[in-house]
């Protein structure tokens, strides 16, 4: 893995800040899986990355807390198939997506409030409610 990874046309983290390791994977493989070390476990230091802006560390540490190893690096794991390759290819895509989110800033919430039609439509409703109920335990205590 010589190469940076390309999250956006602006953003890219750099290799440096990318350590990978391969172990023996659960998945697929049959008899393989006992011999080949295909499963990768991508981890990214996000504590030490300059790459990304600290708002935007903020939100990746939020959207990977379950992710996150006790040095405060993103572990991502991939077994989806036989190849150690093609395992790192799917940890660096899931990675990218993560970071990708993390990069969308959330829209600032504006608070409104209901309408003059709306409050009027709901106390009527709920006049509405109380008569009909009102009128039905009269006929009932008859």
């Amino acid at each position: 893995m010589a190469s940076p990874l390309l999250v956006s046309e602006r953003v890219t983290i750099p290799d440096a800040d990318l350590t990978w390791t391969a172990t023996r994977s659960s998945g697929p493989g049959g008899q393989n899986v006992n011999k080949v070390s295909s499963r990768v476990e991508l981890r990214f230091d996000l504590e030490g990355t300059e790459a990304l802006s600290e708002p935007v560390k903020s939100r990746l540490r939020h959207l990977a807390r379950g992710l996150l190893d006790a040095e405060g690096r993103v572990l991502i794991k991939s077994d989806r198939t036989r190849d150690q390759h093609r395992n790192l290819e799917d940890a660096r895509e899931k990675l990218a997506a993560l970071v990708a989110a993390a990069l969308v800033v959330p829209k600032k919430r504006r608070p409104t409030k209901p309408s003059r039609a709306s409050k009027m439509r709901r106390l009527s409703d709920k006049r509405q409610q109380s008569t009909k109920k009102q009128e039905r335990r009269r006929s009932g205590a008859d």
